[in-house]
């Protein structure tokens, strides 16, 4: 059962969402992977505009929380770079470090949980998967269509339950 005297909730995806990861696809680009290199160059991350202005946009009506495949590890990482970006603060739902699940999976799970309790008015994410999932879910979703696709990111999402 929903609370409806509290403001719906906005949920947002980070990577190639709100932060432009291109920067440091090249980790993810050999063999093997180096995970530790791509989430450490995260902070350096420039924002997207789009995306940006979308959270700005729906902090208006909403609680803005944000859902990212981004491992526990990063949350610090992450949080610093909100707040340089001048982000309304918000909840940050992240992976825990050893769960490898499809990003699919574990951001549905983390949607319905929050629907249970508010209003989930709009998830907004570039993961084709995640976003057709939540769709049929009956959740309302906005694809981040604003950088270039990478292979790489898609299969570590899915495939390797990296981010």
């Amino acid at each position: 059962m929903t609370d409806s005297n509290k403001r719906p909730l906005a949920v947002f995806d980070l990577d190639n969402t709100l932060a432009d990861t291109a920067h440091r696809q090249h980790f993810l680009e050999r063999q093997p992977r180096d995970w530790d290199g791509f989430f450490a160059a995260a902070p350096a991350d420039p924002p997207l505009p789009q995306g940006i202005a979308l959270v700005l946009e729906h902090a208006a009506e909403c609680e803005v929380v944000y859902l990212t495949g981004r491992p526990e590890r990063c949350r610090q990482d992450t949080l610093d770079w909100l707040s340089e970006q001048g982000l309304p603060e918000g909840r940050v739902y992240m992976r825990r470090d050893n769960d490898r699940r499809p990003a699919r999976r574990t951001k549905l799970e983390t949607l319905r949980r929050l629907d249970r309790t508010r209003d989930v008015r709009v998830l907004v994410d570039d993961d084709e998967l995640v976003c057709v999932d939540a769709e049929q879910a009956g959740f309302t979703v906005v694809r981040a269509r604003w950088t270039a696709p990478s292979a790489a990111l898609k299969n570590a999402q899915e495939r390797e339950g990296r981010t």
